[in-house]
This record gives C-alpha cells, sequence and structure tokens, in this order.
C-alpha cells in the first residue's frame, strides 16, 4: 500500500475538493498525490494545473513547509505522515 499523506486544502479551493480543510491521500510523489486527488476532484485539478504535469504559476506546493520548486518539484517524494500544503499565490500592489 502506497504512503498516506495529509493534503491541506485553502479556502478559496474548498468549494472544488468537496468543502474538506485537509484529505488522505496516498501516494509516493507530489505527482501521485495531486493526481489521485484531481482524479477524485476534477474541478480541484482544473484549478491546479494549466495543462498536463504543470502547475498553475498561481499555485504554490509544499512538503512539510519546503518549497517543492526547491526540491524535486512534482517528483518530490513523500512519505507516510507528511503533510502537503496546496497555496494559492497573492497578488496585489
Amino acid at each position: 500500500m502506497a504512503d498516506t499523506v495529509t493534503v491541506q486544502i485553502p479556502n478559496a479551493l474548498r468549494p472544488q475538493a468537496g468543502d474538506n480543510a485537509s484529505l488522505q491521500v496516498a501516494g509516493g510523489s507530489v505527482k501521485e498525490v495531486l493526481g489521485s486527488l484531481t482524479s477524485q476532484y476534477p474541478e480541484l485539478g482544473k484549478r491546479l494545473f494549466k495543462a498536463d504535469n504543470e502547475l498553475n504559476r498561481f499555485v504554490n506546493v509544499y512538503v512539510n513547509d519546503e518549497d517543492i520548486r526547491f526540491l524535486d518539484n512534482l517528483n518530490t517524494a513523500v512519505k507516510s505522515g507528511d503533510e502537503v500544503s496546496i497555496v494559492p499565490a497573492i497578488a496585489g500592489g
């Protein structure tokens, strides 16, 4: 069985994730976890990805408070008990 991680869903994306604040999702990498999550919640996938395997530029993903862009991006490994946080970027001026 694959490792299970907790995925934190921000308020802005909860309607696309069944109004859940967090979900337990199986996977060995961020790509697998998000793939499983978006197969269950396709509308969430439309908000997270602009193309196959390419995150929308306004979406940040962290594994245990580490930005995946500074790790192995979507190939970042996860293990049981890890926390994956989806954080929409906020712009303004």
